[in-house]
């Protein structure tokens, strides 16, 4: 079987030349950071302060680089496991969407905590979403609270392996974690994203997150999401050198706070709109910056999570659907570990359950792209062809060709059109965003969920209850 090479859009030297400027970046210029704590630990271990930033010195990146695992592994409450860096490519949905596109009516409204069970139900049915990410930021919840309730709710509605939502405080960190030791041991149950602010922003509140995640052992993506032109520089390579850095800091923290900490490498660099001055994630300069991240990431021996599908589009339109196929199917074909970004719409600002359900159909589509075809001596079919010129001049018949079409050679579609005009006509002319609001609500009908026992439930609730009356 034969698949693709990893393509690169870096040479071996424009890699390491973003390295260097990167090591430069964290030497010479620094990184804006005053938590006590953290600077303790950073200059305790060779990094020089310099006002409010804090100088990293190269032979201290290199020695945290080294400390981090190569692989990373999330397993879910039904026993599932999720290896990232092991070769195989997974996908999980887009995290924190505000709104709710209905495609029937083209109108969205506020997300609720139904919302965060209903998608993690779906995404639990859909066979290409490997990780669940809390889908929808509730708006019927207190802002104090949302976080806690985004994972609370997605646990109870999915036995997928699941990402932590992004937290932002120490607390937020000691709460999740809380909640996960009722599915697992944590740090086998959960992993935190957490994002420094650019350009090479460490606020006190990031950094008490980064420590405390460490403390606890919980794989950590740090996640930073610069704008080229706005928060990094313009040229792609100048900000790549920059989100390396946000990166590499947050690595240095970690690990100093607890060798060996598992880390997956996370990249967000989008691009500034030069006419309004907003983050495109729709361009095809977004998936060239994720397949550069994903060298980047490579090169440190890590695996990498990037965005997958991506679009500002408002609606399941053209716009949408070349944009994410085509930002997909970049860093895929790069080498990607983990693509991000199934249901998203409007730039992160919204979701909808037909979007998730096309997506799922275009991961499968990227998978059949990746694993390639054979071209043994069975595939080449020497010998069918001369059975068949002799006899019936066609292949239906064959039993090769039902052998390689149970072997998966073509990919059913079950939602892409591909009937005559007439019979499309008749059956009332549904498109593929249509069949997809089907099929979601088939799903949501008939998925079944094996629930949390009832003491686990109970003891979530407690924990709510507990950060309710805290932090309100």
């Amino acid at each position: 079987m034969s698949s693709p090479t990893a393509l690169q859009f870096l040479t071996d030297s424009e890699t390491e030349a973003i390295h260097q400027a990167t090591l430069r970046i964290l030497w010479e210029v620094g990184v804006v950071l005053t938590h006590p704590e953290g600077r303790e630990h950073l200059t305790g271990a060779g990094a020089v302060v310099h006002g409010d930033r804090v100088r990293i010195p190269p032979d201290l990146v290199e020695w945290a680089v080294a400390q981090c695992p190569r692989r990373v592994t999330l397993r879910g409450r039904g026993g599932q496991t999720v290896t990232l860096g092991d070769g195989s490519l997974s996908w999980h949905n887009m995290g924190g969407a505000r709104d709710v596109y209905d495609p029937r009516t083209g109108t969205r409204r506020p997300a609720t905590v139904q919302d965060v069970r209903d998608s993690a139900r779906l995404l639990d049915a859909l066979d290409s979403v490997t990780t669940v990410t809390p889908l929808f930021t509730p708006q019927d919840v207190p802002g104090s609270l949302m976080s806690l309730a985004m994972y609370r709710h997605t646990v109870s509605c999915t036995t997928k392996p699941v990402h932590g939502p992004g937290v932002q405080t120490a607390e937020e960190v000691r709460r999740i974690v809380r909640m996960a030791s009722v599915i697992g041991p944590p740090e086998d149950v959960l992993t935190l994203g957490i994002s420094p602010v650019s350009p090479l922003l460490f606020p006190d509140d990031v950094v008490g997150a980064i420590l405390e995640t460490a403390r606890w052992g919980i794989p950590l993506g740090p996640l930073p999401c610069p704008i080229a032109g706005a928060t990094a520089p313009l040229s792609l390579a100048g900000a790549l050198a920059q989100q390396n850095a946000e990166v590499l800091a947050s690595i240095v923290l970690a690990q100093l706070a607890r060798p060996g900490l598992p880390v997956f490498y996370c990249g967000r660099l989008a691009m500034m709109e030069p006419r309004s001055g907003i983050s495109v994630w729709g361009g095809v300069e977004l998936g060239l910056a994720s397949a550069a991240t994903v060298q980047m990431g490579h090169r440190y021996g890590l695996p990498v999570n990037v965005y997958g599908f991506s679009t500002n589009a408002h609606t399941l339109d053209l716009q949408s659907g070349f944009e994410r196929a085509l930002n997909a199917v970049i860093p895929a074909l790069a080498g990607a570990d983990e693509l991000s970004g199934i249901g998203e719409m409007a730039a992160g600002g919204m979701s909808s359950y037909a979007q998730m359900v096309c997506d799922n159909e275009m991961a499968r589509s990227i998978q059949r792209l990746l694993r390639g075809f054979s071209a043994d001596k069975d595939a080449l079919a020497v010998e069918v062809i001369a059975a068949v010129m002799e006899g019936p001049r066609n292949f239906l018949g064959q039993r090769h060709t039902a052998r390689h079409l149970r072997a998966g050679e073509i990919l059913l579609s079950p939602l892409a059109e591909r009937r005559p005009w007439e019979e499309w006509e008749r059956t009332g002319r549904e498109g593929m965003a249509e069949r997809a609001q089907q099929e979601a609500e088939r799903l949501l009908a008939d998925h079944e969920v094996p629930p949390l026992a009832p003491e686990q439930e109970r003891e979530l609730d407690a924990l709510t209850m507990h950060a309710s009356n805290y932090l309100l």
